[in-house]
This record gives structure tokens, C-alpha cells and sequence, in this order.
């Protein structure tokens, strides 16, 4: 990806194939673009209110799109009880999905998902490598239309 738009369009065909309950990890260093992708996917699913970082409040909920997006963000949290607490899996069960940055901290907790990687690849801000990994079985069903809607 060249460009935060493109980075946007890979997350708005993601967005675009997303179902209630699923999971959706973001991995990346600080500053690679998991809240930019955030955006693009919130957006895609038409949510029109500004999509900002959960760094600190760990969870923001959005329900003015096809489905409720819960964004979440488990930089700050140090152990597996924190996030326990926090009943993300709950969150999915018939409500939304779940967008999870620095979610490969805790990947085993959380069963199917995508796995998605966020790298910088050069001194340019905008260019990124985006690697997307389906965990589990939850995706098998529309990995190819995944593949075709991001040119993969």
C-alpha cells in the first residue's frame, strides 16, 4: 500500500465482507496505521461519526453502521485478566464485530479471526505491507471473495 487511501480500501473490502461475530486482529509497531485502518473500516461500514483510538478509554462502540463495531485497543493492558475483564468475546455474540489493535498480544484468547499485520516499509509515512491471515475456520467461506476485493 502506497497510500493511506489504499490502506483505507483494503479495510473497507474487509469491512465490506464482515459478518456479526466476527473477530478482527490488528498487529503492528506504534504509528504503522491500525487506527487509520480502523477509520477506513468503520467508514466502509458506514459509520459517520469520527473513529478515533481507544488507547485509553480500551473499547469505544459504535452503532450507527450496518452492524455495531466495538473498537478496541489492548496496548495499555498488562495481563490476561485485564482483558478478561473486559468481555470482549461477549461483544461479538450476536451484537457486532470486533476490531481489536495489538489484539496479537492475546490472538490464542480469541479463537477464529483475522489476523492482521501493519507494517511500515520504507521512510515514506503512507507505505505499509498488509498481511491478512484467516485463523480458524470463520473466513474459509469467503476467503476468495476477500482475495478478489483486495486484488490478492
Amino acid at each position: 500500500m502506497r497510500s493511506l487511501a489504499e490502506t483505507h480500501a483494503v479495510a473497507a473490502a474487509i469491512a465490506g465482507l464482515a459478518k456479526v461475530g466476527d473477530v478482527i486482529l490488528l498487529a503492528g509497531d506504534m504509528g504503522a496505521g491500525k487506527t487509520a485502518f480502523a477509520q477506513g473500516f468503520g467508514r466502509a461500514l458506514g459509520i459517520t461519526e469520527p473513529i478515533t483510538s481507544p488507547t485509553f478509554t480500551v473499547v469505544h462502540t459504535y452503532d450507527t453502521g450496518r452492524v455495531v463495531l466495538h473498537h478496541a485497543d489492548l496496548y495499555r493492558l498488562d495481563r490476561r485478566s485485564e482483558v478478561d475483564d473486559l468481555g470482549l468475546d461477549e461483544m461479538t455474540e450476536g451484537q457486532g464485530v470486533l476490531l481489536v489493535e495489538w489484539g496479537d498480544v492475546l490472538a490464542e484468547t480469541f479463537g477464529d479471526h483475522l489476523a492482521i499485520l501493519i507494517e511500515r516499509i520504507d521512510d515514506s509515512d503512507d507505505a505499509r505491507r498488509i498481511t491478512i491471515r484467516s485463523i480458524g475456520r470463520r473466513w474459509e467461506t469467503r476467503w476468495a471473495k476477500l482475495e478478489a476485493a483486495i486484488g490478492s
